[in-house]
């Protein structure tokens, strides 16, 4: 039934969130705790364990160690040191060593099922606050108010929205298209956006350790293989610490299948993920692909051999795309990024920005907006950087041949570098106490941190306060009272 929501006059912003991704979710366990009113839009009419697995370690743990699921995620997720790329005959040609991250950040890095991961968030969230079937049709602004309807009639307000949803994010689409009609919108805004590579992923149910000795291995939770000549795709099998093998199979498009992929894909959804039929046809196509590394010697095992140990509910094919667009803001609705270790950085300092808020007002929550997009856009482009870097590997060809090459040369320094780099972006959330670290190297300075925990004593201060006395504000570091 359709439903109009009001925003009081709290004077802490409500928060219009559209999309319960792993970004929409932990912005919106930030806010909780905090207690800044919120909702969440979530197109899908029902959570599913989609995804395969993932890499998480210590950029983004601080921040559960503040919310107090630290703990209970590395109980969930595999640790793991070294990652391997073999070829398809099952040689050796890489190995990467991850164990400079921990002794940069105090944690160790962690392959984690991606359904595991996205059911600990939602715990943070109350249920009553994610709503589900809620498509966004239209989104309109005044001068102190934004509003979004749906699909179903329904129309909510609040002071902010985030388009949490993805690349091919509802918000994003329609916040360009008025910017574009106004002539105020960068040309490489509005291009499509680089599609080439599609993807299937999975998870097998838990799998016999007799049958499957290496689900024991830590060394080795994180294996890929590179296909061979004529053949363009790239095999990834990661094990979980339950017993299961995530799965990604990629293939690398020319700009003939792209094209057609992309008319495909079109015809049957309006986000990233194409339906069960296509992702079934995709696991015909790639049975035959071998396993070198899991199973029994001898075993000559294939990937229709987890394909046949996976629910199919647990089969997606999906699209990869990779842009840092330069418009992340206008007016009173801002935009999270895409990919989920980039998407939750995002959430961090957005939810620091959000929180610092001195008032409600256009104005300021564009300033905010912008320190928000000051700060995050340097490491979206890093990240993004990395992402290209592994791609092009993965993908083989001339730049693919030399990216291995220089990988499998590169000294042990440079390597260490490269590894720094890659977790010394880790923001925390300034209203939280921040916990205590073993880490050797200090994290970037996040501005937003700093900001909030600047307000968040500010706060705390005065709420401690005597009744009637006075209190005294250093207003150092642009923070004043009025901000309080």
């Amino acid at each position: 039934m359709p439903d109009t929501i009001n925003v009081d006059t709290n004077p802490k912003p409500t928060v219009i969130i559209v999309g319960a991704g792993l970004g929409g979710l932990l912005l919106g366990a930030l806010l909780e705790r905090v207690d800044i009113p919120y909702i969440i839009l979530e197109r899908a009419s029902s959570f599913k364990p989609l995804g395969s697995a993932m890499s998480l370690g210590g950029q983004i743990l601080p921040v559960f160690a503040q919310l107090g699921i630290a703990e209970k995620y590395q109980t969930m997720a595999k640790p793991y040191t070294f990652s391997r790329g073999i070829s398809e005959t099952g040689e050796s040609l890489l190995k990467l060593d991850y164990s400079v991250a921990q002794d940069v950040c105090g944690y160790s890095n962690y392959i984690v099922a991606r359904p595991q991961l996205y059911d600990l968030l939602l715990t943070q969230v109350p249920a009553h606050k994610i709503l589900l079937g809620k498509r966004v049709l239209t989104i309109g602004e005044d001068d102190e108010r934004i509003k979004v309807q749906t699909s179903d009639n329904s129309v909510y307000e609040g002071d902010i929205l985030v388009g949490a949803d993805g690349a091919y994010s509802a918000v994003r689409q329609r916040l360009y298209e008025t910017l574009k009609q106004e002539d105020r919108l960068p040309k490489s805004d509005y291009e499509d956006l680089p599609f080439n590579c599609t993807c299937l992923v999975g998870q097998t149910e838990p799998l016999d350790l007799e049958e499957f000795p290496q689900l024991k291995d830590t060394g080795y939770p994180f294996i890929f293989t590179l296909g061979g000549e004529g053949r363009p795709y790239t095999w990834t099998n990661f094990s979980t610490i339950d017993g299961r093998i995530a799965w990604v199979v990629f293939e690398h498009l020319n700009k003939t299948t792209s094209r057609a992929a992309q008319e495909q894909r079109f015809r049957h959804s309006e986000n990233s993920e194409w339906g069960p039929y296509a992702a079934m046809s995709m696991c015909d196509e790639t049975r035959d692909f071998p396993i070198h590394y899991f199973g029994k010697d001898g075993a000559n095992l294939t990937m229709g051999y987890l394909y046949d140990r996976t629910p199919q509910n647990r089969i997606s094919k999906v699209m990869l795309e990779e842009k840092i667009f330069k418009t992340w803001h206008h007016g009173r609705t801002v935009l999270l990024g895409d990919g989920a270790v980039t998407a939750m950085h995002d959430a961090i300092v957005l939810a620091n920005q959000i929180y610092a808020l001195p008032v409600n007002t256009s104005k300021a929550i564009h300033k905010a907006f912008t320190e928000y997009q000051t700060e995050r856009y340097l490491p979206a482009i890093e990240a993004s950087r990395n992402s290209v870097l592994l791609s092009m590997i993965l993908n083989k060809g001339f730049k693919g041949m030399l990216a291995l090459f220089v990988s499998q040369h590169i000294p042990d320094w440079l390597w260490r570098i490269f590894v720094r780099r890659m977790v010394h972006t880790r923001p925390a959330f300034g209203a939280l106490p921040k916990q205590e670290f073993k880490e050797t190297v200090s994290p970037f300075v996040s501005a937003s941190e700093e900001k909030a925990k600047r307000i968040f004593e500010l706060r705390r201060d005065k709420a401690s306060a005597a009744a009637g006395a006075e209190v005294v504000v250093d207003t150092s570091g642009g923070v004043s009272a009025s901000a309080i």
